[in-house]
C-alpha cells in the first residue's frame, strides 16, 4: 500500500540519498560551489521528511508538520540559491530567510490562530513554487549563448513541480479528487507525493547533467588554455586560424595576425631564473590585452612567442594595433626602476590573402617574415608583409608589332640578295 507514512518515510531516504551524493561532489570539487547548496538543500530536504514522520507516527499536534514544511520550502530556497551559484550569481540568505518566515508565520496563523487546512495547504503551496519559479529564467535561459540538456531537464521538472503544487492547491478549494491530505491516507495525495519524488529525482538528474557540462567545458577550455599565462594555446590559436582562413574564402573579408617575439628574453631567464621569465610573460600578457579590441584573440604559441588574431582587420589595422603593443611595452619599460625588468618585443604582421586560402600556416609564414624584418631593423618595432607584385601582364601588341617588323627587316634582306644574285 502506497499510504502517506511509508511515502514520508521514502522522501526521507531519498533526500538523504541525495544529500549524500552532493557531499561527495562538493567533497570532490571544492571550487564547484553549487554542490554544497544542493547538499544542504537536500539534507533539510530530509529532515523536513522526517519531522513529519514523526507527526505521522508519534505526536498528535501539527507542530512537527509546521516545522517539516518550514524546513522543506527552506531546503527549495537553498536549491534555488546553488542555482544561482551555478550561474555565477550573487545569493540572498535575505530572500530565502523572508519566504521560509512568512511562510512559517502564515502557516503558524492558520493553525492555532484561525484554524484553517486549506489556507495551510495554499500557504506551502506558494511558499514551495516560489522559490522554483524564480529559478527558471535561469534554466530556461542559454549558458554563454549554448543550451544545457542539464539545465532544460531541470527547468521541465521545476514547470511540473509548480504545476502540481498549484493543482494540489486549487484541487482543494475547488473540492477536485477529495481530500488532500498530508497526515492521512488517501489514493490523491498518495499519487501527488509519488510524482513530486519522482520529480525531485529527475530535478537532482538535471543538477548533475548541468554539473558534468560545466565541468567537461572546464576541462575542455584547459585543453585550449595556456596554463601559465592563461591566454590560448596554439591548438587554439590554429583552430581559430582555421575558423577565420575559411570565413574570409566565403565572404572574401580580410582578417590579419600578430606574430610576437619578446626580445632578449633567454637573456632574461638566464640572468634573473625562469620564475622572472614566467613574471615578464604574465606581465606581457595583462599589457598586450589592453591594446586589443573586443573579438581579437591573444594565444601564446611558444617559449616566448604569441600571436594576435585580428578579424575582419586589414593590414593597415593590424600595423595600428601592433604599433599600440609596442608602444605600450615601451612605456612600461621607461617606467621600471631597480630590480624591475623591461620588456621589449618585435611584432610580425601580415593580412590573409585569398592565394592563402584555407591554410593557417600560409598566413603565419608570411607574418614570421615580416618579423624578421622587425629584428633586422633594430628590434622593439614592428614590420608589415608586404607580398610581391605579380608580374607584369605581357604587352601583346609590342610583342606583335615586334615580330612584324622583323619579319619585314628578314623580306627586305631576301630581297637585296636576290638583286645582287640576278
Amino acid at each position: 500500500m502506497l499510504n502517506i507514512p511509508t511515502l514520508w518515510m521514502v522522501f526521507v531516504a531519498n533526500y538523504l540519498a541525495l544529500g549524500l551524493i552532493w557531499a561527495y561532489v562538493a567533497r570532490s570539487y571544492p571550487k564547484f560551489e553549487a554542490a554544497r547548496f544542493w547538499a544542504a538543500a537536500s539534507f533539510f530536504g530530509a529532515t523536513g521528511a522526517a519531522l513529519a514522520t514523526l507527526h505521522v507516527f508519534f505526536l498528535e499536534t501539527l507542530l512537527p508538520l509546521l516545522a517539516g514544511g518550514t524546513v522543506m520550502i527552506f531546503a527549495g530556497c537553498l536549491a534555488t540559491s546553488g542555482i544561482k551559484r551555478f550561474y555565477g550569481q550573487p545569493t540572498s540568505w535575505r530572500d530565502s530567510i523572508l519566504i521560509t518566515g512568512l511562510s512559517a508565520a502564515t502557516m503558524l496563523f492558520f493553525i492555532y490562530g484561525y484554524p484553517d487546512a486549506g489556507m495551510r495547504i495554499l500557504t506551502y503551496s506558494v511558499g514551495q513554487m516560489l522559490p522554483f519559479a524564480l529559478s527558471l529564467k535561469l534554466l530556461l535561459s542559454s549558458d554563454q549563448g549554448r543550451k544545457s540538456p542539464g539545465a532544460r531537464l531541470a527547468g521541465i521538472v521545476t514547470v511540473a513541480i509548480v504545476a502540481i503544487y498549484a493543482a494540489r492547491a486549487i484541487g482543494y478549494f475547488a473540492h477536485l479528487g477529495g481530500e488532500f491530505s498530508t497526515i492521512r491516507s488517501n489514493p490523491q495525495q498518495s499519487v501527488i507525493m509519488l510524482v513530486l519524488m519522482f520529480l525531485s529525482l529527475a530535478w537532482n538528474f538535471g543538477f548533475l547533467l548541468m554539473a558534468i557540462d560545466r565541468l567537461r567545458d572546464e576541462v575542455a577550455d584547459l585543453a585550449l588554455l595556456d596554463d601559465l599565462t592563461g591566454v590560448g594555446n596554439r591548438r587554439h590559436l590554429l583552430a581559430r586560424l582555421s575558423e577565420e582562413c575559411a570565413r574570409s574564402e566565403r565572404s572574401n573579408a580580410p582578417f590579419a595576425l600578430l606574430v610576437i617575439d619578446l626580445d632578449g628574453f633567454k637573456g632574461i631567464n638566464d640572468t634573473y631564473g625562469h620564475a622572472a621569465g614566467d613574471a615578464c610573460l604574465q606581465h606581457f600578457t595583462l599589457m598586450a590585452q589592453t591594446r586589443l579590441r573586443p573579438g581579437d584573440m591573444l594565444a601564446r604559441t611558444g617559449g616566448d612567442e604569441f600571436c594576435v588574431v585580428l578579424p575582419a582587420s586589414t593590414l593597415r589595422e593590424g600595423a595600428m594595433i601592433a604599433r599600440r603593443i609596442v608602444s605600450v611595452c615601451r612605456e612600461d619599460a621607461a617606467q621600471c626602476v631597480g630590480a624591475d625588468i623591461p620588456v621589449s618585443v618585435s611584432i610580425g604582421v601580415a593580412q590573409w590573402t585569398r592565394e592563402m586560402g584555407a591554410f593557417p600556416d600560409r598566413l603565419i609564414a608570411a607574418a614570421d617574415h615580416a618579423l624578421y624584418d622587425a629584428k633586422k631593423n633594430g628590434r622593439n618595432c614592428h614590420a608589415v608583409y608586404e607580398p610581391a607584385p605579380p608580374p607584369l601582364a605581357p604587352d601583346y601588341e609590342a610583342i606583335l608589332q615586334q615580330a612584324l617588323d622583323e619579319q619585314a627587316s628578314r623580306k627586305q634582306e631576301l630581297q637585296q640578295d636576290l638583286r645582287k644574285t640576278a
